[in-house]
């Protein structure tokens, strides 16, 4: 019906229709798929949650004398050294070793600043203070470097992102007798609430469920500026149970991400901290979903009552965790489920309102002509199995 060049056309002519998920969504159910398909010629998904599988690589500059680097922390926080003299890559969960003037810090509070918060500080403009040494040989003689940096200062600064985007996830409860401190945030115990971190059918890649239009080399909104899907990302699951409408039942796919950091906007880049687990990122991802045809808008038509996802139970300290069974995305949203006849309050992780806030951006970027798509280069694995580690050492 279309293809990316006759939309990447109608973006230069000024005459791409553009909908978000959210619009989409409603045109589908007031004129059905097929109208909507003809009508529409992008749909714009978006998400802003946590990624803590998210990272940074940054380019020092050399100093003089040269320094090939053996230690390195920006503002308390360790980075690893161990590529390129002056290359490091920076963690978005690395928690702090010492306060960001290099000052010792209590255990407590040193996790609740990491290198996520170090990213969004550079993004932001601000100064980092940077202390490391230096392995001595006779091409780079320098044994220590103490010094303060911007994003302006240095030369990359880009995302690399190993792990983004997961089609569908888990929603994490508390059976046990004490709160839990995990990566979905506080789980009150007695199954006090309830929490889920995919924001549903705004989700870019529960709209492309089957990855028919979203692969190696397509263009996404990241983090205030433009990105791409670089591989596909780790633990990346197209393998998991699906429904008939093909969303999976839980953690599925997912895309390593990479853009220029020195592009990238404050707003949409926020260190975070979960109390009692770690440091980790908000991102702010926005994908848009070219409607080559009427298959791709069927799926970008899914409701948040069509996918679900399993209830798991975190007081059981196992990798494969009791279910209080599956819940559909809409009774997620309406605050509450319902789990062995007792209503349990819901939260998402996500924040739904700067999810459709990054799919609004987007649009606005590819009707003004500042953003146009890209066709895949080679797709994305379709066969990926999922390994544990069960090997076990005396």
């Amino acid at each position: 019906m279309r293809s990316i060049d006759s939309i990447n056309d109608k973006i230069r002519q000024g005459q791409v229709v553009v909908h978000t998920a959210t619009q989409f969504k409603a045109l589908a159910q007031e004129q059905g798929i097929a109208r909507a398909a003809k009508a529409v010629d992008v749909v714009v998904t978006g998400t802003f949650e946590p990624m803590e599988s998210s990272g940074a690589i940054l380019n020092l500059g050399h100093t003089d004398p040269p320094i090939k680097l053996l230690e390195c922390y920006l503002n308390g926080v360790a980075a690893y050294a161990g590529f390129g003299a002056v290359d490091v890559y920076l963690g978005a969960s690395q928690p702090s070793v010492a306060g960001r003037g290099g000052e010792p810090l209590e255990a407590e509070e040193a996790r609740e600043y990491g290198g996520g918060h170090v990213i969004a500080d550079l993004i932001a403009g601000r100064s980092v203070h940077l202390q490391a040494t230096g392995h001595a040989t006779d091409c780079y003689p320098r044994a220590s470097l103490d010094t303060t940096i911007t994003q302006d200062t240095i030369n990359q600064f880009y995302l690399f992102n190993p792990r983004c985007l997961y089609q569908n996830f888990i929603v994490g409860v508390n059976g046990g007798d004490r709160p839990l401190s995990t990566y979905l945030g506080p789980l009150q115990p007695r199954l006090g609430n309830a929490v889920y971190a995919n924001p549903g059918a705004l989700s870019p890649l529960l709209n492309d469920p089957d990855l028919a239009a979203i692969g190696i080399g397509s263009r996404v909104f990241l983090g205030g500026g433009v990105g791409y899907v670089a591989w596909e990302g780790t633990q990346h699951f197209p393998l998991q149970r699906r429904l008939a409408n093909r969303t999976p039942i839980g953690p599925a796919a997912t895309v390593a991400l990479i853009g220029d950091a020195k592009a990238m906007q404050p707003h949409w880049v926020r260190g975070c901290y979960f109390k009692g687990y770690g440091p980790s990122m908000m991102l702010g991802v926005g994908v848009p979903i070219p409607v080559l045809n009427e298959a791709i808008a069927a799926h970008c038509a899914v409701q948040d009552s069509d996918i679900v996802a399993p209830v798991m139970d975190f007081s059981i300290p196992r990798r494969v965790r009791p279910t209080f069974g599956l819940v559909s995305y809409a009774q997620l949203k309406s605050g509450h489920i319902t789990i062995e006849g007792q209503a349990v309050r819901t939260a998402p992780l996500a924040s739904l309102y700067l999810a459709n806030q990054v799919a609004e951006t987007l649009k606005t970027w590819i009707e003004a002509g500042q953003f146009e798509l890209t066709s895949p280069v080679a797709p994305l694995p379709s066969d990926r199995a999922f390994l544990p580690q069960d090997a076990l050492s005396g």
